[in-house]
């Protein structure tokens, strides 16, 4: 019997940073010799990737940690003049007010279970996102508590073990079929992948298109 649900939070309730990377991107390419933005994006997202796998237990580091030194290592690789600081600053600002999406209040105010949000996310954001849009979880788990990120499966054990449910009386609903659908599963619990683009599930992956389309399955 599904008692609670688990709710990714960027991508799935609000809005990932997408529109600040972007102005990111620019401020290094126009600083910097990259041939191309995408080449900027792409070299930065693989540093970050990197430093975010070998972050767990006694190597644990924060999000804004990661972030910081992924961004300053892009910008020293294409020779940029921009300020990693600064532009740190922009990503966190961000991170702690970013828009909502549209089903994500009529979710929580409909959804007849206790809601739970997981999320990879230093937690003094997480709190302060939640706070500027105005949600009331139930609670709360982040991957600085149990110092592990998402697919990995420490998260998921972390927020069972604080709710005192079992894997079988949760159910978990997120937009990355790694991270939540993967990381899910791998605690045993079963996942609902958010498909926002409708780009289609893979075989065997339940999904929605809409975050209330949830209460089909509790």
């Amino acid at each position: 019997m599904i008692k609670a649900v688990f709710t990714d939070f960027y991508g799935t309730l609000a809005h990932e940073d997408g529109d600040v990377v972007a102005r990111v991107g620019q401020k290094i390419f126009s600083t910097g010799n990259a041939e191309n933005i995408s080449q900027i994006s792409d070299y930065w997202w693989e540093v970050f990737q990197r430093l975010y796998t070998s972050s767990y237990g006694g190597s644990f580091r924060t999000q804004r940690e990661l972030e910081h030194e992924s961004l300053a290592e892009t910008i020293r690789h294409f020779g940029s003049a921009a300020d990693a600081d600064e532009l740190s600053e922009l990503m966190f600002a961000q991170w702690q007010k970013p828009p909502a999406f549209a089903d994500t209040l009529p979710f929580f105010e409909n959804c007849p279970l206790p809601v739970y949000i997981v999320s990879n996310i230093d937690r003094r954001d997480l709190e302060a996102a939640v706070e500027y849009l105005a949600l009331q979880p139930e609670d709360m788990f982040t991957s600085e508590d149990a110092r592990s990120y998402k697919p990995r499966k420490e998260l998921f054990e972390y927020a069972l073990e604080k709710t005192g449910l079992s894997a079988d009386e949760v159910i978990h609903v997120g937009d990355s079929l790694s991270s939540d659908v993967g990381g899910a599963g791998s605690a045993g619990i079963r996942a609902v992948w958010l498909d926002r683009g409708g780009r289609g599930a893979p075989e065997g992956v339940d999904s929605i298109k809409e975050l209330t389309e949830l209460f089909a399955f509790l």
